[in-house]
C-alpha cells in the first residue's frame, strides 16, 4: 500500500480500519504520506500501530499537505487544524475515545501550531504515553494557552513528563490534568 500511495495520482480517501498493520506497516504509509500530494481521508483504526506506528505517521504530517482527517482510534482528527494549516484559535475533542495514538500524533501536530490557543482533550484514553508526547510538543509550542487533558488515565509518568514541559513552555496558563 505504501509504495502505491506514493505513485497513485487519484486516491483521495483510504480506508485501512480493522486490519493487522503494524508499526513497519506504518512507517511505509509515513514514507507515502511524505510525497502524497492528493489523499484526503486516511482511517487506520483498530490497527496494530503502537507507539512507533503512531511516531512514523505523525513525523510525515509534518510534511503532508493533503491529508485533512485521520482516524486512529475511532474519531476522525481535525489534521489541518491541529496544525494550523486552517486556523482555529480551539479545537474540542473531548470524550471522543482517543487513545494514546491520537495523542502521539495529536503533540506531533501542535508543535508548531502558531495558532491555536485551546485544546480540549478531557475524557479521553490517552494515557501516559499520549501525556508524554504531548509534553514535549509543549515545550515547543509558544502559543497554546488552555490545556484539558482531565480524566485520561494519565499517571505518574505522563504527569512527570507534563510538568517538565512546563519548566520550558511559559505560555500555558490554564491546565486540567
Amino acid at each position: 500500500i505504501g509504495e502505491a500511495l506514493k505513485k497513485n495520482p487519484v486516491l483521495i480517501s483510504l480506508s485501512l480500519f480493522h486490519n493487522s498493520i503494524g508499526p513497519e506497516g506504518a512507517k511505509h504509509i509515513g514514507e507515502a504520506l511524505k510525497s502524497n500530494m492528493v489523499l484526503t481521508t486516511l482511517m487506520l483504526q483498530w490497527n496494530l500501530l503502537g507507539e512507533k506506528g503512531a511516531q512514523h505517521i505523525g513525523e510525515a504530517l509534518k510534511i503532508n499537505k493533503m491529508l485533512t482527517s485521520l482516524d486512529l482510534d475511532g474519531h476522525a482528527l481535525p489534521i489541518l487544524e491541529l496544525k494550523g494549516v486552517s486556523p482555529v484559535e480551539t479545537i474540542e475533542l473531548q470524550g471522543k475515545g482517543l487513545t494514546h495514538l491520537s495523542g502521539i500524533v495529536i503533540a506531533s501536530c501542535i508543535s508548531s501550531n502558531s495558532v491555536l490557543k485551546s485544546l480540549n482533550l478531557e475524557r479521553n484514553k490517552i494515557g501516559d504515553t499520549g501525556a508524554q508526547h504531548i509534553g514535549e510538543a509543549l515545550k515547543a509550542n509558544t502559543v497554546l494557552t488552555t490545556l484539558g487533558l482531565g480524566k485520561n488515565s494519565i499517571g505518574e509518568e505522563g504527569a512527570q513528563h507534563i510538568g517538565e514541559a512546563l519548566k520550558i513552555n511559559t505560555v500555558l496558563t490554564k491546565l486540567d490534568l
